[in-house]
């Protein structure tokens, strides 16, 4: 492409983006003195001061209104073990598996595989249920990452 050829296109993509007239014929041969002095208009912004001292109450139920449809994974874990291909494959019906947990000690719940609570198996029209005893604070849970 030559020099002419990529003037006229700068040319042209100019004007074609140039927000006012002024800048427009500024393309066409102006100079840059008539593109730095378009017009100027100061943001508008809404005014929020009414929705800030709303009640927390009603900003909230807001703020969650459109996540309350997000689908969420829950899990519930009665414990872990660590098994060599070898004794997996020896297991059979009525083999049991010894997991990490005691007895009488809380299942852990997760959502999206992050732990949220701990509870107690429940059977509730013949179908597990759990119980929730504990739900992890924030606090507890910033402590798990580290």
């Amino acid at each position: 492409m030559s020099q002419d050829e990529q003037e006229a296109l700068a040319a042209q993509w100019a004007e074609a983006l140039a927000p006012d007239k002024e800048a427009r014929s500024a393309a066409d041969g102006g100079g840059a003195a008539s593109l730095n002095s378009s017009p100027v208009s100061k943001a508008k912004f809404k005014d929020m001061t009414k929705m800030s001292r709303q009640p927390r109450d009603n900003q909230l139920k807001r703020e969650l209104d459109f996540i309350l449809d997000i689908p969420l994974e829950v899990s519930a874990e009665l414990g872990r073990t660590r098994l060599l291909i070898n004794e997996l494959l020896q297991l059979g019906q009525g083999s049991v598996v010894e997991l990490n947990k005691l007895a009488g000690e809380p299942l852990e719940v997760y959502v999206n595989g992050k732990l949220v609570a701990r509870g107690e198996a429940v059977v509730i029209n013949e179908k597990f249920g759990v119980r929730l005893t504990d739900i992890i604070s924030p606090i507890e849970r910033v402590k798990q990452l580290g």
